[in-house]
């Protein structure tokens, strides 16, 4: 998807925009665990197009290693990855010094970029002042209560690129995969492992990698992307400014995958940190194949580890669980499978005949609940992205949708399709006149 990046000095209303477009309360500090103020990402729609909203911490000024510096860089990078950038200005504070350095910054890049003037609830804030920045008509917003952010979203996907362009630049024929966890559960072992040589220091002290690390490798015809991750730590073992840094090019890889592969130590209890990380996974919503490392240590059948490992790892229900050993090489064998499964699960598409069949059987088995008296009507589904399969359902009423009858659709088309390793994704959409036929 398109990524759209809110950009401005601190304190102009970025993040209230950002909860006001997401319809979240989602706040920057509470992005990703031990990363202060890092970007933050959020999938949203507007008018049937869906895009990534990012949230900054403001360009600041600081040296580099400060934290402000950092904030600064997180700030750069969004803009670097971002399509469109919407420029959030103050509009009870008029223009200022601050906002010129944004400006600067924001022209270099060539792109689109939108001026939006929050704070337009007063009556004092008509925008005049800022044609002087030369991007145009300004667009007043009240990310407080919400009015003109209809017409910002309007001018967000009239600057998006179309969809075939954005589907030719991210199609490389290339499969990624991101090796996650926590420090020191064999990641940069099951690098060498896979590419069958030295790549990456290996050496039991917690935390010896220190940066991403891309390995190309080729198998049976197939060009594989493995990205080497330093551990995720706990928040509260994030002090260093190099340690923040890691941390953030580890979620950063996470989300530039197309299947992660996540390990856990089977010789240690499941902790929370394992499950944080779980957690960010299944926010990037990616494949997952979980490897129980070091199995070969347990005494005995691993059986009751894999079920432990099914109830803390809820997040990713649908990841296959293998139990395996890195070092000894036990049941590595059973790896590549489960990664191409949960590649092609990912990157499946079903037909909307094929769809419309399943959720009609599946409704005449088990027909929708009633809300006093309405019944929830399902007209027709359609898949409308991949990565992961994304199903759209329209409907009389998305308000009569309840989430268990959901989880039975869900389930229904993970039993007729199978899906293992991929999330997926649901709408319900109230159908137009002009939604009236579907097909492909």
């Amino acid at each position: 998807m398109s990524l759209v990046a809110l950009v401005g000095r601190p304190n102009v209303g970025k993040s209230a925009l950002f909860n006001r477009i997401t319809q979240s309360r989602r706040a920057i500090v509470e992005d990703y665990p031990g990363v202060t103020r890092d970007r933050l990402y959020e999938d949203t729609d507007w008018n049937g197009r869906e895009f990534t909203i990012i949230d900054t911490g403001g360009i600041w000024t600081g040296d580099d290693e400060t934290l402000l510096g950092l904030t600064r860089k997180q700030t750069e990078m969004a803009i670097a990855e971002a399509d469109v950038l919407v420029f959030v200005v103050d509009g009870m504070g008029g223009p200022t010094a601050a906002d010129q350095i944004v400006l600067d910054l924001l022209r270099r890049t060539k792109k689109p970029v939108i001026l939006a003037v929050n704070k337009a609830e007063s009556p004092k804030v008509n925008g005049m002042e800022f044609y002087e920045y030369g991007l145009g008509e300004p667009i007043l917003v009240s990310a407080v209560h919400g009015e003109g952010v209809g017409d910002l979203l309007d001018a967000i996907v009239d600057h998006l690129p179309p969809e075939e362009d954005l589907n030719e630049l991210t199609h490389t024929g290339e499969i990624r995969i991101a090796l996650a966890g926590r420090p020191n559960v064999g990641k940069s072992s099951l690098l060498n492992y896979l590419s069958g040589e030295e790549r990456t220091l290996v050496t039991p002290i917690a935390g010896t990698t220190r940066d991403v690390v891309d390995t190309v490798i080729e198998r049976e015809g197939q060009r594989y992307v493995i990205l080497d991750t330093a551990g995720l730590r706990r928040p509260n073992k994030i002090t260093q400014t190099l340690e923040e840094k890691t941390v953030q090019r580890t979620l950063d890889a996470i989300r530039n995958a197309d299947v992660v592969l996540l390990l856990i130590a089977a010789d240690d209890d499941i902790t929370a940190q394992d499950q944080r990380i779980a957690g960010q996974i299944d926010k990037a919503r990616k494949g997952c194949v979980v490897l129980l490392n070091k199995s070969d240590l347990i005494k005995g059948t691993t059986i009751p580890f894999q079920q432990k490992a099914k109830e803390h790892l809820r997040f990713l229900s649908y990841a296959k669980i293998l139990p395996v050993s890195v070092k000894t090489g036990w049941r590595m064998d059973t790896l590549w499978p489960a990664v191409m499964q949960a590649y092609q699960s990912y990157s499946a598409r079903i037909t909307t005949h094929q769809l419309n069949q399943l959720v009609q059987e599946a409704v005449h088995l088990n027909p929708p609940p009633t809300d006093k008296g309405k019944a929830l009507k399902i007209f027709y589904t359609t898949q409308v992205a991949t990565k992961p399969p994304y199903f759209v359902f329209f409907v009389n009423d998305p308000e009569l949708v309840h989430f268990s009858y959901a989880r039975y659709l869900e389930n229904r088309l993970r039993e007729k399709y199978g899906f293992e390793g991929s999330p997926i994704r649901m709408a319900f959409r109230e159908r137009t006149r002009k939604e009236s036929v579907g097909g492909e």
